[in-house]
């Protein structure tokens, strides 16, 4: 561990010298990307410090405890929180997804359940905006495509951190799967729970530096948006699709009334998943984790449960269960998300042949 934690501590240094340099603040994009890194060790050269400054006091307190036994209570204070900070730096010098600092890009899905899968989609959607607005993250719609009872057939977000402190993607990465939903629908006369799905995919965004795309590589077509909306719907081409020839990836956006806002949102989401397959190339672990994410949205390929008759929410790749579903999808998902991030990390530090991978991790 200290060679790693060494290691860590000089990058720290090194990055704090880069970052008080005006030159690398003239491209912004470089002194961000510093600046989350910056952020992420700063946690690790913390916890190293306040664990020397522990070792300290213990040495210290050992010797009087030698002379005194009524230190001896000390002893066992210090012992305890020395443990606690040796166990919370060991969580983090796990290796972390090189992604786990970046911006997410989020898309929901209806699946099985007709209007009432629509539906849950949109409460997921304002599940994730409502727990963004608790973090203080920007949001913003790339493509939509509405339900007529009001839902979403299918929705894509952009959730970005502010400043340097990233860290969106890791943090919701484990959303990625199938979510099943049981309650009365709206639409159902006679009072029957039904069970319907909605499938959730997290990717990182990536930059225009992280991803070349040749525009020769790109077939555009526009079209007329369709659904709800302005007077621009189903009177204009502003609807954009790209299709990436190289790979096949195909994204449609109509949810501005320009065509060229449409084919910005539609490069960024392109972009982010021409990310995740050059990872998946890169990484056959990363491959298997991403393709698990949203399989078929179907109700029995779920990661997730949310039971209104019982109040309910089960995250099923963790046994994690709590009866506080109407706080959970009003934001209040950090328990949830801690149980998943908790279960990653003692996986990772179990080694070789750990315990079963999350089903819906990482978010690729």
């Amino acid at each position: 561990m200290s060679s790693t934690l060494d290691e860590l501590i000089a990058e720290h240094a090194d990055l704090e010298t880069r970052l008080a340099d005006p030159a690398v603040h003239a491209d912004p994009a470089v002194a961000r990307a510093l600046g989350r890194r910056y952020a992420a060790l700063s946690g690790v050269v913390e916890t190293s410090r306040a664990l020397d400054a522990a070792d300290g006091d213990l040495a210290a307190a050992r010797e009087l405890a030698a002379e005194d036994p009524g230190f001896r209570d000390e002893v066992d204070s210090l012992e305890t929180a020395r443990a606690s900070l040796e166990d919370k730096l060991r969580g983090l010098l796990v290796p972390r997804d090189p992604d786990d600092d970046r911006d997410a890009i989020l898309e929901v899905k209806a699946g099985e359940g007709g209007e009432e899968s629509a539906l849950f989609a949109g409460d997921l959607l304002r599940m994730y905006l409502r727990y963004a607005e608790r973090h203080g993250w920007k949001t913003e719609i790339l493509d939509a495509t509405p339900s007529d009872l009001g839902g979403y057939k299918d929705v894509s977000v952009a959730v970005k951190a502010r400043g340097d402190t990233g860290g969106v993607y890791g943090r919701l990465r484990f959303e990625g799967g199938v979510h099943r939903v049981q309650r009365v629908p709206v639409t159902e006369s006679q009072g029957r729970i039904h069970t319907s799905a909605a499938g959730v995919l997290v990717l990182p965004e990536a930059a225009e530096v992280d991803v070349a795309v040749d525009p020769n590589d790109l077939r555009i077509d526009v079209y007329r948006s369709s659904g709800p909306g302005g007077q621009s719907v189903n009177t204009t081409d502003s609807a954009v699709r790209i299709t990436h020839l190289p790979t096949g990836v195909v994204v449609s956006c109509q949810n501005e009334k320009s065509q060229l806002q449409n084919k910005e949102s539609a490069l960024r989401i392109l972009r982010a998943r021409l990310l995740a397959v050059a990872r998946e190339k890169a990484n056959a672990q990363a491959s298997a984790a991403r393709a698990s994410q949203v399989r078929t949205v179907d109700r029995s390929e779920r990661v997730r449960t949310y039971n209104f008759a019982e109040n309910r929410i089960a995250d099923h790749r963790v046994g994690y269960k709590a009866h506080n579903l109407e706080q959970v999808l009003d934001g209040d998902l950090d328990a949830v998300l801690d149980a998943l991030v908790t279960a990653d990390t003692e996986a990772k530090l179990a080694g070789p042949d750990p315990a079963p991978k999350l089903a819906g991790a990482p978010g690729r």
